[in-house]
């Protein structure tokens, strides 16, 4: 055969030999069932918020009812095994409880309502208080029409707000008749019915491995909710205490009520303190006639609530379980936002549940990183 000139001879490969592999490093592929799986859990985490936040006046008391039965059901045990009858010991914690949160209500609703009839009064008293802020204002003012800044604000005397927001406040702050019956009648019904669940619960899974994994997760969230609620309740008590003292020290109105309040508000992270010490100056400041001697007992709460929030509880709770800072903040913003003061309350108990099933159904086996 006679090969043309202008012909190149290509080189033939032999049929089924493998080709060479590629030294250049491929970017990772993500996988279309990836994405797809990630999108369907996106699309249901959004719709379970979505349901929670629309049928709020339904899931709020039965998930409240089954985190605070959880936390009381050791008191039920405990009954229990003193030969009181479970459904008996049900309906004594829940009227203890609600006896309590009835006599805390009392002492904060007195004073509060007598406030609320003197409201324009106390408006402008706190106005007339305020007069200090005069010269710094003013000062405020020339600064900014020196810069060259809007004087919008200048010719604009100072008002105090409007308390139309008193009547929408306590109807976001209080729950309904309904929601309260719920919230009862499902918690007697919870703690009555524990033992009955848990084992229902635990023999849902046919493996022993499974019956025992949950039977550690379930003993885990009612040993740590129910140390939780005990110290966190002893903990405000002793802040609600404390702020009373410095209440009656110092010569604040109503100190009594001033300490129910603040060991209520303490059982919110973050805000009940912020709040607390925004009612101390209000209260301070109407009530004394010099700005310097309202201020006292504000500045003694902060200061207890330092000790308190920096040295007290994590000495206390830190050993039980350690709670991220970041985490606690993110949790509470959620699920106030979701169910409003309430959710707030609940925010450190089902931070508490999800870490304890993060730690039992996603171990964490890979080695760690060395210390710094």
């Amino acid at each position: 055969m006679r090969v043309l000139p202008n012909e190149r001879a290509l080189p033939r490969e032999s049929d089924g030999a493998p080709l060479p592999d590629s030294t250049s490093e491929l970017p990772p592929i993500i996988r279309r069932a990836e994405v797809v799986a990630f999108a369907l859990v996106a699309l249901l985490l959004i719709t379970v918020v979505a349901v929670l936040y629309a049928a709020k006046a339904f899931f709020l008391p039965v998930v409240t009812a089954f985190v605070v039965g959880t936390m009381l059901s050791p008191a039920a045990g405990l009954l229990e095994r003193h030969r009181i009858p479970r459904a008996v010991s049900a309906v004594l914690i829940v009227g203890a409880v609600g006896a309590g949160v009835a006599f805390i209500v009392g002492l904060i609703s007195s004073p509060l309502m007598e406030w609320s009839t003197r409201l324009p009064e106390l408006g402008s008293l706190l106005r007339d208080k305020l007069h200090v802020f005069d010269r710094p204002l003013a000062l405020w003012q020339q600064l900014q029409s020196m810069v060259g800044g809007s004087d919008a604000f200048s010719t604009a005397p100072f008002q105090m707000p409007k308390f139309d927001w008193v009547q929408p406040a306590v109807e976001f702050l209080s729950p309904t008749f309904t929601e309260f019956l719920l919230f009862f009648a499902t918690l007697v019904l919870f703690i009555a019915s524990w033992k009955d669940l848990r084992r229902a619960l635990i023999m849902t899974f046919a493996d022993h491995a499974s019956r025992l994994r949950t039977l550690r997760i379930l003993n885990e969230i009612e040993g740590h909710l129910g140390g939780y609620l005990l110290t966190v309740t002893m903990i405000n008590l002793g802040v609600g205490a404390a702020t009373g003292i410095i209440c009656a020290v110092t010569g604040m109105p109503n100190p009594a009520g001033l300490g129910a309040l603040a060991a209520t508000l303490n059982f919110f992270p973050i805000i009940g303190p912020v709040a607390m010490f925004v009612i101390l100056t209000v209260v301070g400041v109407i009530a004394f006639s010099t700005l310097g001697a309202g201020l006292i007992a504000p500045l003694a709460f902060v200061g207890l609530t330092f000790l308190e929030g920096h040295f007290v509880t994590p000495a206390i709770i830190g050993r039980r379980l350690e709670l991220n800072a970041l985490a606690v903040f993110i949790a509470l913003a959620f699920w106030t936002w979701l169910w409003g003061p309430m959710g707030g309350f609940l925010s450190s108990p089902l931070l508490i549940v999800a870490l304890i099933l993060k730690d039992h159904l996603m171990p964490d086996d890979s080695p760690q990183l060395p210390q710094d």
